[in-house]
């Protein structure tokens, strides 16, 4: 199978919608999607609606920014910025959409055998994936060879070969990782709405089981036009900003 893998859209409709443009130009056979369709951006119902019609194969996982605009989660561990923006989504989205978010199931989610997906960690669903040590507290807990992951923003691959646990951060324009038949792998595609790695271009995946290979895509889309609806929507301009600089 190959799988197209989308993450952290945070609500980003003109990040997501050239991420589905080019994408439309490869081969896939299913969409994983691993959460935060929103939070944070000016165009939720776009997002949402682009995500509904991403069907019937598709497999999605909710994110903490869903769970709070959803009300599942009061977002007490989320700054004012964000809360903000959570709050404003909630009442941006219609009744349909608010009502898809809020069914999006928790993760881990088995794809297929040896492939799961998950926001945060398949641990616990809000934790914060950085690490070596982050890495390996997992690959002691959770046996799935492969799993996909979101959360941090950051696109990176780590892996587990024999006894050598690895940390690569996927840098550049792209590129193709083939993965060891016997190895673990936890690996983040990075975010489209909101990349944290000092790139401001949307990141996305594919990923083909068969042939265990990995491709990794950075592309620009028109940073100006997300950061004009943040604004019109009267959003925290901080949200604006920091899409230009990728943090």
């Amino acid at each position: 199978m190959r799988y197209l893998i989308l993450s952290d859209m945070h609500s980003n409709w003109d990040a997501f919608e050239v991420v589905l443009r080019r994408a439309r130009r490869k081969r896939f056979d299913a969409v994983l999607v691993l959460g935060d369709l929103v939070g944070y951006g000016g165009a939720p119902n776009q997002v949402v609606e682009a995500v509904r019609r991403l069907g019937p194969r598709l497999y999605t996982v909710r994110g903490n920014h869903d769970k709070v605009v959803a009300g599942i989660d009061n977002g007490a561990n989320f700054n004012q910025t964000a809360l903000t923006a959570a709050q404003w989504t909630t009442g941006r989205l219609t009744p349909g959409n608010l009502r898809y978010v809020r069914n999006l199931p928790q993760g881990p989610l088995q794809i297929e055998e040896g492939v799961a997906i998950c926001h945060g960690s398949p641990l616990d669903e809000d934790t914060y994936v950085f690490s070596d040590v982050d890495a390996y507290e997992i690959f002691s807990q959770y046996s799935m060879p492969v799993v996909f992951f979101g959360h941090t923003h950051i696109p990176s691959l780590f892996s587990l070969e024999g006894r050598r646990l690895g940390v690569t951060a996927l840098r550049g324009d792209g590129g193709t990782i083939k993965l060891h038949p016997e190895g673990r792998y936890l690996i983040n595609p990075g975010s489209i709405g909101q990349p944290r790695d000092r790139d401001p271009r949307a990141s996305y995946m594919i990923y083909d089981s068969r042939r265990r290979v990995v491709r990794w895509y950075r592309i620009p889309y028109p940073i100006a036009e997300a950061q004009q609806r943040i604004r019109r929507a009267g959003l925290p301009g901080s949200l604006a900003d920091r899409l230009a600089v990728g943090t």
